[in-house]
């Protein structure tokens, strides 16, 4: 993938993005993903430490499905936040280097009502593809 060409870091507005606006948007968005991180976190540790003094089976135990499924539950939404974690630190990486808002692919601004939408957004709409940027 093409890296968007370097340009100097702004503050206020940026190729008709209000980046202080953005920046603000994408640290409430970090402080939400990482409170419901740790809280599911916390969630799946206490069920592993609930499960260590049992000596229940998850194949032949009545409530085996269930703390099982409950545990790969957790365990995706983990996975998952951690990724929309990873997509924050992304997009505030490129507001401070003052790509934010360019389409990694050819190098056009993306759509501010994409941008609205998505304020994580690498493409725009053209160059989406199912990876879900």
């Amino acid at each position: 993938m093409a890296e968007p060409p370097e340009r100097p870091v702004s503050h206020g507005q940026q190729q008709g993005i209000d980046v202080d606006a953005v920046a603000q948007r994408l640290r409430e968005e970090r402080d939400e993903v990482s409170a419901r991180l740790a809280t599911m976190i916390k969630s799946l540790e206490s069920l592993f430490a609930a499960s260590v003094d049992s000596n229940a089976d998850d194949e032949h135990d009545p409530e085996g499905q269930t703390i099982a499924y409950e545990r790969a539950q957790l365990s995706a939404l983990i996975r998952a936040a951690r990724l929309q974690m990873s997509a924050i630190e992304t997009a505030t990486a490129r507001v401070e280097k003052g790509t934010y808002g360019i389409c990694d692919v050819c190098l056009e601004q993306i759509p501010g009502a994409r941008l609205e939408a998505r304020p994580t957004a690498q493409t725009c709409v053209l160059h989406t593809t199912t990876d879900s940027r």
